[in-house]
This record gives C-alpha cells, structure tokens and sequence, in this order.
C-alpha cells in the first residue's frame, strides 16, 4: 500500500489539467457559445451575462489526466470509476450542449453508470442496518438494482442543488473530504487518496467557478462529479464493513435532503416532481439573506454569497460521519440532527423571503424631494 505522497504528482496534474481547461473554455466562448452558453432567462437562472455551462468537461479531463500518471494501485480504482461514469457524463454534457435531453432519461444513464461500475468492481450495496432490507439484498440482483437507484438518486440530487457559483462543486468537495477522512481512519489509503485527487481536480474549477461564475458546472460536471461522491461513499463501506452505512448516507446528506424535500413538496403543491421552481433552499436564501444583506456587491459575488450558507448545511451531517463512523446509533441522532437543522433554516428562509416579497409588492409613498418641501412651503406662506 502505498502512501499518499507518492500520488502528489497525481493531485497537481489533475488540478492544473482542470484549472487550464476551465480558463481554455472560458476564453473560447467566442468559438462554441453557440452551443454551451447557459441563457439568463428562467425560473431558476440567477446569472445576468450568458456563461458557459461545460465545467465538466475540464473536470473529466482533469481526472483522466490524473490517473495516468498515479500509481497502479491507485489506477485500479480510478480507472474503473471514470469508465463506468462515461453514460453518466455523456448524456450530461449532451443536456448541456442540446437543452433535448428528457430528465428521465439522465436518471436512467445515472443509474446505467452505477451498474456499469458495479460490472467492473463487484462493489454493490449488501448491508443498510435495516434487517428485512439486508436479507432482500442478499439477492445480488436486487443488490445491483438497489444501488443503481442510490447512486443515480445523489447524482441527480447533487444536479438539484447545483443552483450558485461553488454550491454544488464546494458540497462534493465537503462530502468526499469526509469520505477520505474515515477511509483514511480505517487504514484504506487507496480509497481517500482517490477522494482526495478528485477534491484536487474540483478545485482546479472551482477557482474560475467562485465567485465571479465564469464558467458553470452544468449538467455534465454536475452528475459526474454527484457519481463519483455516490460510488465512492458505497465503496467505503463495502470494503470497510466496521463503518456504519448511516456515515456515507451523512457524507451525502444535503443534497439528499434538498432532493427528498423537493419532491415531497412538490407532490403536496400537487406538482410534478421533475417541474422547475424557484423553492429550493438556496434560492431562498438567495432572495432573504443575498439580496437583503450584500446587495452593494456585483450580481456574481452576491449570487456567491448563497453557497457558503449551504456548505455550512453540508457540513453538520458530514461532521457526524467523520466524528463517529462507526456508531450506528450517534449516526441515525445526527442524521435527524441534521435533516432537523435543514428543515428549520428551510422555514425561516421561506417566511423571509415571503416578508420580503410582501414589502416588495406594496405601493411605495411618493417621494418628495427638498425643492418640492420648500415650494409647498412658500406657497402656503403667501
């Protein structure tokens, strides 16, 4: 096994790969705007300047890059997980470039990813600390199966909240930290060295992402880089079975905790579940905190000051994961702790952001300026 300095090589050719490329696509706009460029209208579009919206593509290439030159026990891992997430990516990018590409059929080439990976590692998901599951999960076509949908529910999750500049990109980041640092405590090197180098190459976008939004995620960076978290998060417990499933799921809560909320509120709106709105936890935040408090920043910067908030939410259910890995019980409090925190800070955005519309929508006084005072009052004094 060997350590992680010898993959240092591995994290800066991943970092500066992806860092060049955002910059390369960011100053090529000119040349392929036509087809990446993401519009300002739409009911959750927060940008005023057209941006590119292909981040992952440097992402990817970053991560290719990276496993070439790492070790040979490290591309054994890697390299059968950028394999299996090509349906993913690919149909991402293809939503990116096209704008035709149906929600279901991203969730179907998630999902088609989880299996494609499961077909190269053996890794599915045979133990949820829920016993009549457990003994369903000893059928390895169920267990296949169940993965899948795990994996393509927080890839599609982490596509969800990725609404402002470094929202979605800082959350991954978040969540594989915490993923490293357990598999780390458990002696896999391998595993949180391949955490880590992903966390290497993010930042090499993020740099040009936040905060000025030069370049977008999309669709594309957004469902790899939600596979990768996913997998890596099944993998930790399948080859470290002391670790408790409940710490993977908080390593992947708030986006989790996003997506199950959306759609259940959706469903008691009487809406369809995939239909777009302006009600997620961010855009809330957005229109309560962002425009309240920092509206003397530029647009960009102030869109910006949303993600820090949301990696905060990221990082309490991670914190549980890390801290007690192991111990099932602390996990499920924490886990409640955490979806309990999500819920409240959900309430108190949604009634400011209410108040604050209300204000808006009221008739404001007619403003009297000082030469209007003193006419008035000259006419009264005659």
């Amino acid at each position: 096994m060997e350590p992680i300095e010898t993959n240092i090589v591995a994290f800066e050719l991943g970092l500066a790969v992806s860092l060049v490329c955002s910059l390369l696509l960011v100053a090529t706009t000119r040349w392929h705007g036509r087809f990446t460029l993401d519009a300002t209208a739409g009911v959750q579009k927060f940008h005023s300047v057209p941006t590119p919206r292909i981040g992952g593509l440097a992402i990817m290439l970053g991560l290719v890059f990276a496993c070439v030159v790492s070790s040979p026990s490290q591309q054994q891992l890697l390299a059968p997980l950028l394999c299996a997430a090509a349906p993913a990516f690919l149909f991402g990018i293809a939503e990116d470039m096209t704008r035709r590409v149906s929600i279901g059929a991203r969730l179907i080439a998630t999902m088609a990813s989880g299996v494609a990976c499961w077909a190269l590692t053996g890794v599915s998901i045979t133990h949820t600390g829920i016993d009549l599951l457990d003994v369903a999960l000893t059928w390895l076509p169920l267990s296949v199966l169940f993965t899948a949908f795990a994996v393509g529910g927080v890839a599609n999750a982490v596509n969800i909240i990725d609404g402002f500049n470094g929202l979605a990109s800082g959350t991954v980041v978040i969540g594989l930290v915490a993923v490293g640092m357990i598999a780390l405590e458990c002696g896999d090197a391998e595993l949180a060295q391949t955490c880590f180098i992903i966390c290497a190459v993010t930042a090499g976008f993020f740099l040009v992402n936040f905060p000025y939004g030069k370049l977008f995620l999309g669709d594309g960076g957004a469902y790899l880089l939600g596979f990768l978290l996913a997998w890596l998060s099944v993998t930790l417990v399948y080859r470290n079975p002391q670790v408790s499933s409940w710490a993977p799921l908080l390593a992947c809560a708030y986006p989790t905790f996003e997506t199950v909320f959306t759609i259940a509120r959706r469903l008691w709106c009487r809406r369809h579940p995939g239909q777009p709105d302006s009600c997620h936890l961010h855009s809330l935040v957005k229109i309560a905190v962002a425009s309240r408090y920092f509206r003397k920043f530029r647009a960009p910067v102030r869109n910006a000051c949303v993600s820090p908030f949301s990696w905060l939410l990221a990082a309490v259910p991670a914190w549980f994961a890390v801290r007690f890995p192991q111990d099932s019980t602390t996990l499920v409090q924490g886990t409640l702790i955490s979806f309990g925190l999500y819920l409240g800070c959900y309430w108190y955005m949604a009634s400011a952001a209410r108040a604050r519309r209300r204000r808006a929508m009221r008739p404001q006084p007619a403003r009297v300026s000082l030469a209007d005072l003193e006419s008035e009052s000259a006419s009264l004094q005659s």
